[in-house]
Parts: structure tokens; sequence; C-alpha cells
């Protein structure tokens, strides 16, 4: 038998939610009821599709080959939904993207631009939270439909992974340090940080925490004018994203990779729930624009 539709996005779901019960609460669907579905598209195809193992939900081989195709055939009906039910009037329609300023100025950059070329009759808000709960308040509360944020998310959240960003130790030019530097090397060295209190503060403490390592904090400043000062006048080191140095620091300053590397995915995120024809194009076009991601919650 030929797939439905529902199948498709019931199978879609537990993909990007990788739970079946996260899933049937991200489609409004009983839990049994979206498994007999799913169940019942197995049996249709002859194939297992799901690795289910506990409260996770894993997709096998054929399920990802199954979701890659699945997500091509739903976005293909909703392109023709849209060009059923769209309104040839002077209203335009706008989407509300929002982002942590760590990503305003990289991702959504690149993203939106290349979106409205695309999708001219479309109006992109772009809008700028300064901490991830912020942005995270936002999509619950209804304040914008898509944010672009690092990963992973709050569970009411769904999230499309888009890539992974480097994360670089940005020093003076002449510091005797190995490339790549290794991990534990962050003990004691001299770095400027973000005030104590702030997000990317808590952020950075947290991962120095899941290392064991502690820097020496030589500044605290979260204007990036003081901290690029910090660092090209020799007082410390930088921690930063590598897709960042060139558009902050041109050529002054040393870029090295830590090892092992350190990766920070960053993805799309979105509340539970139907989205807009425009939020749906938005999505659609960050998966296709974007390296290769992997479906998350």
């Amino acid at each position: 038998m030929t797939p439905t539709l529902q199948q498709l996005r019931y199978l879609v779901a537990v993909a990007d939610c990788r739970s079946i019960t996260a899933a049937a609460c991200s489609v409004y669907i009983a839990q049994p009821a979206l498994s007999r579905s799913i169940q019942s598209l197995e049996r249709d195809l002859g194939v297992t599709l799901l690795d289910r193992r506990g409260r996770r939900a894993t997709l096998t081989a054929e399920g990802t080959r199954v979701v890659r195709l699945a997500r091509t055939v739903l976005d293909a009906v909703g392109a023709i939904e849209d060009v059923g039910t769209a309104r040839r009037s002077a209203l335009r329609a706008t989407v509300n993207v929002a982002a942590t300023p760590a990503l305003c100025g990289v991702i959504a950059a690149d993203l939106v631009p290349s979106f409205v070329e695309r999708h001219p009759e479309i109006d992109v808000r772009l809008l700028r939270h300064d901490s991830r709960e912020a942005l995270e308040r936002a999509l619950v509360d209804g304040g914008a439909e898509l944010g672009l944020v690092h990963l992973p998310v709050d569970q009411e959240l769904s999230a499309y992974r888009l890539q992974d960003r480097e994360i670089v130790l940005i020093s003076p030019p002449g510091s005797e340090l190995p490339d790549p530097v290794p991990l534990r090397m962050l003990g004691g060295l001299r770095v400027v940080l973000p005030p104590l209190g702030t997000g990317r503060r808590t952020e950075l403490e947290a991962m120095f925490g899941r290392l064991g390592v502690r820097p020496l904090a030589v500044a605290e400043n979260d204007e990036r004018p003081a901290a690029r000062t910090g660092v090209t006048e020799e007082r410390g080191s930088l921690i930063g994203y590598r897709d960042s140095v060139f558009r902050v620091f041109h050529h002054r300053v040393e870029v090295r990779s830590f090892s092992p590397p350190l990766l920070r995915p960053v993805g799309i995120a979105y509340p539970p729930g139907p989205l807009s024809a425009a939020a749906r194009s938005f999505l659609v076009h960050a998966r296709h624009s974007a390296p290769a991601g992997a479906p998350t919650s």
C-alpha cells in the first residue's frame, strides 16, 4: 500500500523528537495511535523503520532513507498547499525569527538574505534576544515562530540541526602555544571572559566544569570592542568561534583549534504545533541551504 501523508508526518515527528511519546505530543495525537500508524507503515513497506529501546526511538538505515524522502514529499505538499491558499493581495507574509547575538552576525547574516532573495513575497523580522532563555521563552510564548540557537534546546521545543561551529582559541601574535592546543592547557591560561552572570559566561563556565579546567580571567567584558582590544593588546586570549574570527579580528591574531576539537551544534528551533506557511518556507530553506544536519530534540 502507498504510505499516507499522515504516516509520513508521524514518522518525521519521531525522527525530530527521537521519542514516540514526544512525537505524539508534537502532532497532537495519542501515543498508541501514533505507534499503530508507524507499525502499519512498517508492515506495508516490509522494513523496520525504528529501533525502539526504552523511551528512545532511533531510525534504522531504512528509516533514515524513508525520512529523507518523506521530508521531500511533505515539503512539496506544503508548497502545493501554499499555492492553493495564497492570496494575491497587498498583504505580505511575515515570519519572526529569533536569534542570539552570537548567531545574528554569523548564521542569520547568510541565511536571511538568501531566503529573502528566493522568497521576495515574505518579510523576515530578525528578533535579537540577549540570552538563549529569552529566545526559548519567545518561541514558547508566540513571540517568534523560529529561533536560531545553539543546541540542545528546551524539551518543549523541536529543533533541526543545521551545522557545527568550531570553538577555537584566539590569541595575540607571538603566543607560544602549540597548535592545536590540548584542552588541559586551558587550566591557568590567561583569557578575556564575559562578566559573571551573563549568558555567555554561564555557558563557558559550564564548559570549563565539564573539561575540569580553570582559566585565569585577566579581564571581564561582554562588549566586543573591549574583548577584541584585550586580545590585540596582548592581555590574554579569547575563546570564540572560528567562523567569527576574520570578521572581528581580520588577520591580527593567531587562531588555534583545541585537541580534541570543540564543536557546538547550531540549529533552528520551533514550538510544537503547525507553523505558518512563511515559517515552513524558511525552515525548508534553512534545511537546504545549511550543511547537512540531523534532526534533534
